[in-house]
């Protein structure tokens, strides 16, 4: 038997060339996809006339290559006991679903989507944090985005956005589980703002436009009147136009569906805990490294 099911997943986007499937490249969705496979929910090789995603499959939206997830919404008409354990079982260690939700019959998760939430963690130890909360406050409310998309000629651009600005360590406490031990002594808060920026949906590399232009207002590049510019009806390109900043420190930190509450598996809590502690360490690791090069330069 076959229930409507929505999953949470969350993915380290670096490895991959966004979450959308792609003939030559891997992506979180083919990951997500042959784990399926590998579990006889779908048959991969199905050829013409077969199909390769569940009934019903939909996500809550595409990620640009590079940027992570902390709640990625993939929903699908799953056997019962396709739990986010047994999901998790045949992924690689960067993706793990690990909550869900049993759903109404014509649940979509991308139409059903209220609003979608995404961090940017903007590395600008030079910045006024006035400032930068002063253009995400202008940055915020309806606008039409056309100047901060790759994609300006989009059916619609018009969005209701909200924009806010926190410093880094202020701005973890949305997390899956606990607060990571030593987390205040080993995140570089003072040389960090946290971006959070929701909205319906956004059209390709806004919110990573939108970081740009936090950042040049908060550094003193630009003042508030580059807002104004940018959310002109006039198109504002060439050198004056607003580059996507990069997506590596990008997030979607979560998507909302109303009347859904999402059911946390705790052993697949424990491993996405294990597995991003793991990287975590790993990038620590590294920081030292490059820290005792910098040192070494300094001599």
């Amino acid at each position: 038997m076959a229930t409507r099911r929505a999953y949470r997943v969350a993915y380290d986007g670096r490895p991959f060339f966004g979450f959308q499937r792609q003939p030559d490249v891997p992506t979180a969705e083919d990951a997500l996809l042959d784990a399926l496979a590998a579990l006889d929910v779908v048959d991969r090789d199905a050829g013409g006339g077969g199909r390769d995603t569940p009934p019903g499959y939909a996500a809550a939206g595409r990620t640009d290559r590079g940027v992570s997830a902390v709640r990625q919404t993939v929903a699908f008409d799953a056997p019962d006991w396709l739990t986010p354990r047994a999901f998790s079982s045949e992924l690689p260690a960067g993706v793990r679903v690990w909550a869900s939700a049993d759903v109404h019959p014509e649940f979509h998760a991308t139409h059903d989507a209220a609003r979608r939430t995404y961090r940017y963690h903007l590395h600008a130890p030079e910045a006024d944090r006035d400032r930068a909360r002063d253009a995400a406050a202008a940055l915020s409310g309806e606008h039409d985005v056309h100047n901060l998309t790759s994609d300006p000629r989009g059916p619609n651009t018009r969005r209701d956005l909200s924009v806010s600005v926190a410093s880094d360590d202020a701005a973890a406490g949305d997390r899956v589980g606990d607060r990571v031990e030593g987390d205040a002594d080993d995140r570089a808060g003072d040389e960090f703002l946290t971006l959070t920026v929701a909205a319906g949906g956004f059209p390709r590399e806004c919110v990573r436009r939108i970081a740009t232009v936090v950042r040049g207002v908060a550094v003193g590049d630009a003042d508030l009147d580059r807002i104004a510019e940018v959310l002109g009806d006039e198109p504002v390109s060439g050198p004056r136009g607003v580059a996507a900043a990069a997506p590596d420190p990008l997030v979607l930190a979560d998507v909302s569906y109303p009347g859904v509450a999402f059911e946390p598996d705790p052993v697949a809590v424990a491993t996405l805990r294990e597995v991003f502690s793991e990287r975590r360490v790993d990038a620590l690791a590294r920081v030292r490294v490059f820290d005792d090069v910098l040192a070494a330069a300094s001599e």
